[in-house]
This record gives structure tokens, C-alpha cells and sequence, in this order.
């Protein structure tokens, strides 16, 4: 009996370093630069993966007078850095920027994997508690910096999407939809808030940024990402979850707008078509070519695939049972941003005044991979749109060098707003820096 005690800590040993082995090899990708992206990227066959590529970009916080490359006849400044974490933002009426500082609540750490991807997003910065707070910031004099910074809301869960409607401030928690009260100027709401609906976020809490927009008619809507990676946790601990619900604020009521949606993560309405887009985070361990995030119209009734299938019908055989006769009610996305890029942020040139050639369009947030072998991400691009679509063309780089040249991550860019100017700003929550990008004078 001894023998066999001994035995068990050795395979679990043996196990947990074949487990290093693979992680530090993984998968590479094969396709060229941009070939993943656009309205119709290039497909390889799947690579299936026992354990995901592991490949992060170890944190080295920029320097003190460092900062991202912008575009060529573009600049960029800091507008705000000593924040803590910062994600999601959100421009209020008179100019001041809120900012969500904030991560996800704590999760277990049970198995040899959790171990393994716990000690690697933490090396990958991703390790630091929530500070759980929206922090105001106000550049009263024009200078294109934040002078003004103060404490606005505490006492949150996680906070990512925010919204106004009115004299209301809507803040998805990401457990619940709150609302608080706001008056235009204040620099603190004191107000304990109250509940809208709850929103799920029962463990693991797999994808636990809950984002949020508002539309003209005073709608609420909420992007509430899957809690695994294909379903393989039970699709019971699905319910609610990969979709976009509408609420009436007012009321309460709320319905599945959209589903099939893995992780939709940054929401805005298109100002030509008045349509509902978004950026969607896609599956793992299909190796480094598959399967790409995306940019999309989010369209009412629509299925978008997840867990079963993806891009408009691919089937995702690992997914059992399989539902082949859904395939033909699947939408297929608008745009791919590239495998692994990991979108998080979305705004649209309505918002955003950097002239020729980002005058209609889309800019997003690529937080950057943690799974792809080269990375990939790590960067601000811009989308052209025509009459309300996405065009053809692919992405044009606006803010990179998020990356040194060893490949350690100075920073990593989460949402994107325009600042009263128009100036483009990039929350950077490895780098504690709002960055701010104007056109070169």
C-alpha cells in the first residue's frame, strides 16, 4: 500500500510536467500575417489541442517616458496613468471619463490546470485583485491630460460596462445590472445604487466582464460571455450565458437579444445604420490558425453559433452531442480581427476625430493572445465601414508597439472612447496608462 502512496504524488508530478512540456512547445500557427482577417479570412483544419499553447507575454511596464507607436501622421500622449487595472470607459455629456478599475473576483485553484493557467496570467499581469471602483477623471484645462481624478463609485463587483441614460448611471457589475443616480458634474456618487436584474456569474465565472450599452430609445444592452471554453462544463452552467440581452431599464424586463455568442465583450451602435455591433471573442485549443475573434452586427433573433459551430457553420466536432441541423440557422460574423487577438474594445468614428483616412469606421481593442504561438494582438486597429458595413479591406494599425522587441508586454490595450477633443483613448490595464491619440500637428 505504501508503494502505491508513493506512486500517486509521482504520476501527478510526471503528469504535471508532461503538462509543462506540451504548454512550452504548443502549437504554431501556419497562415501568413493577415490572413485570418477581414470579411473572409483563410480556414485551416482544426489542430485540437489536450492543452492550450501557452505563450505569454511576461510583463515589463513601460518605462517612464516610453509609449506605444502611433500611426503615422498620429501622436500619442498619456492622458491619465497610476490607475489600477483599468478596462472599460465611458465619456459623460460634459466631457469628464470614466474609467472601471477592476479584474476578475477570485476563482479556485483546484487542478493541475488551474495551477498552471493561474501562475501564467499571472505572470501575464492578469493576477491582481479587483480594486472594484469607477474613477472619474477630468482634464479641466484642455491640456489633453487628466489634472482632475477622483474616486466615483466604490463598493462594486467587478465592474466593467457602463452606461447613461439621463440622470441615470448604469454599471454591470458582473453579477448584477446596477443603477445609480448621476448629476452632471459631481466628481462622487455616495448613492448605495439599486438593483436592475441579476446577471449570472455562477462559478468558475469563466468570462466575467459583463459589457453594456445603451441605445437611443433608452434600451439596456449586455454582453454576457460563456462560462467555459466550449461547453465542456455541462451546457446546464450555460443557462443565460454567450449572449446579448436587451433590458428595459425601467421595468426590468429583459430578453435574449442574441446567443451563440462565446464572449461579446465591447458593444456600440453603429451611427449611419443605428444597428448594434460588436466585438466576440471565439474558442480555444483549435490550434494557432482558428478561430477568429470577430467584429459583427449583433442582429435580434440571431444565432451566432457557440458552442456547436463557428463562422457561419464550421462544426466543432469536440462539441458532443452534435446539432449538424442548426448549421443552417447560424449567422455567419461580419469581420474576423485574427485568431486569438482577443477584441475587448469598440467605438466607431462618430466618437472620434483623427481625420483621413479613420473617417468612417471602427476602431478596436486587441488585448493581445496569451495562446498563439507567434502572438498576436497587442494592438489598436481601425476598421473602414461603407454605408453602415464593414468594408473589405483589413485592419490598419492605429496604436501598437504594446510589445517590446523581446516580446514582453509594456502594456496591453482594453477599451477605446473618444475624449470631448475627439482624440482617441485606450485604456491599457498592464500598463495602468489611458493613452490618448491625436492627429500629429
Amino acid at each position: 500500500m505504501k508503494k502505491h502512496f508513493i506512486a500517486l504524488p509521482l504520476i501527478a508530478i510526471a503528469l504535471a510536467g508532461g503538462a509543462f512540456l506540451y504548454l512550452a512547445h504548443g502549437d504554431t500557427a501556419q497562415l501568413p500575417p493577415g490572413a485570418d482577417t477581414g470579411p473572409e479570412p483563410v480556414f485551416t483544419a482544426p489542430r485540437s489541442e489536450m492543452l492550450p499553447t501557452i505563450n505569454i507575454a511576461e510583463v515589463k511596464p513601460w518605462a517612464a517616458n516610453a509609449a506605444p507607436v502611433a500611426a503615422k501622421g498620429l501622436t500619442v500622449t498619456r492622458f491619465a496613468e497610476g490607475l489600477a487595472h483599468p478596462r472599460a470607459m465611458l465619456r459623460l455629456p460634459n466631457g469628464d471619463i470614466l474609467v472601471a478599475e477592476t479584474n476578475s473576483p477570485p476563482r479556485p485553484k483546484e487542478g493541475i490546470v488551474d495551477r498552471v493557467m493561474a501562475y501564467f496570467m499571472d505572470k501575464a499581469g492578469a493576477g491582481v485583485p479587483s480594486a472594484n471602483r469607477i474613477t472619474l477623471l477630468r482634464d479641466a484645462d484642455g491640456d489633453g491630460k487628466a489634472e482632475v481624478r477622483s474616486t466615483f463609485l466604490t463598493g462594486l463587483h467587478s465592474p466593467y460596462g457602463m452606461a447613461l441614460i439621463g440622470d441615470t448611471l448604469y454599471v454591470a457589475n458582473t453579477d448584477a445590472l446596477m443603477a445609480f443616480p448621476y448629476k452632471e458634474g459631481e466628481t462622487k456618487i455616495a448613492a448605495k445604487g439599486r438593483k436592475i436584474i441579476d446577471l449570472p456569474a455562477q462559478g468558475p465565472n469563466y468570462h466575467w466582464t459583463k459589457s453594456l450599452a445603451a441605445s437611443p430609445e433608452g434600451l439596456l444592452y449586455v454582453g454576457v460571455g460563456s462560462n467555459s471554453n466550449i461547453g465542456e462544463n455541462g451546457l446546464e452552467m450555460e443557462r443565460g450565458r454567450a449572449l446579448v440581452l436587451e433590458v428595459n431599464p425601467k421595468t426590468g424586463y429583459k430578453r435574449i437579444f442574441a446567443s451563440g455568442l462565446r464572449n461579446p465583450v465591447g458593444l456600440a451602435f453603429e451611427p449611419r445604420s443605428g444597428a448594434l455591433w460588436g466585438v466576440v471573442n471565439e474558442r480555444d485549443m483549435l490550434g494557432g490558425d482558428l478561430v477568429p475573434d470577430y467584429l459583427s452586427r449583433i442582429e435580434f433573433g440571431a444565432f451566432y453559433g457557440w458552442p456547436w459551430n463557428y463562422w457561419g457553420g464550421y462544426e466543432d466536432r469536440r462539441v458532443q452531442p452534435q446539432r449538424p441541423e442548426i448549421r443552417e440557422y447560424t449567422k455567419r460574423p461580419d469581420y474576423a480581427m485574427g485568431n486569438h487577438v482577443a477584441a475587448l474594445g469598440l467605438t466607431f468614428t462618430d466618437k472620434v476625430e483623427l481625420g483621413a483616412p479613420y473617417t468612417q469606421g471602427a476602431f478596436v481593442g486587441l488585448h493581445g493572445s496569451w495562446n498563439r504561438k507567434p502572438a498576436a494582438g497587442y494592438k489598436v486597429v481601425y476598421v473602414g465601414f461603407n454605408d453602415g458595413e464593414a468594408g473589405k479591406a483589413r485592419p490598419v494599425d492605429v496604436l501598437t508597439g504594446f510589445l517590446d522587441k523581446d516580446g514582453n508586454a509594456q502594456g496591453r490595450p482594453v477599451d477605446v472612447t473618444g475624449d470631448a477633443k475627439g482624440a482617441l483613448l485606450v485604456s491599457d490595464d498592464v500598463g495602468n496608462v489611458i493613452w490618448r491619440v491625436t492627429k500629429a500637428r
